[in-house]
């Protein structure tokens, strides 16, 4: 194939342009679990990896999806308010607890997520 360039501008948009394709290309490549947006984060969830950020400064900090079905409440408690049980994401924090967690806005805008072997 071969690409004619007019002008300079030109060149500088289609290295640009080439950049994001390389970058792109990495950053969804099947085998990298670095550098994931909060959505592909999200589905490593689901799919029952573990996620952490590398922004965060807690060592082993790490997300986790708990399965309604994984966890439990007094059943008497839940029987008089006619509660159901739902899936949350826990996080693992730096104090070794375990919690339910909250995504801020940076967390989801974040591509610094990466699943945890």
């Amino acid at each position: 194939m071969e690409i004619k360039v007019e002008n300079s501008g030109e060149f500088a948009y289609l290295m640009e342009e080439f950049a994001n394709i390389i970058k792109n290309s990495e950053k969804n490549s099947e085998n990298n679990q670095y550098n994931l947006t909060f959505g592909q984060a999200l589905e490593a969830l689901k799919n029952g990896k573990r996620v952490t950020r590398k922004g965060w400064n807690g060592k082993e900090m790490f997300l986790c999806f708990v399965h309604w079905k994984d966890w439990s409440v007094n059943p008497a408690e839940t029987h008089k308010t006619s509660t159901h049980l739902a899936s949350w994401i826990g996080m693992r924090t730096a104090d070794n607890m375990f919690v339910p967690w909250l995504a801020s806005q940076t967390d989801m805008l974040a591509e610094d997520w990466e699943i945890v072997k």
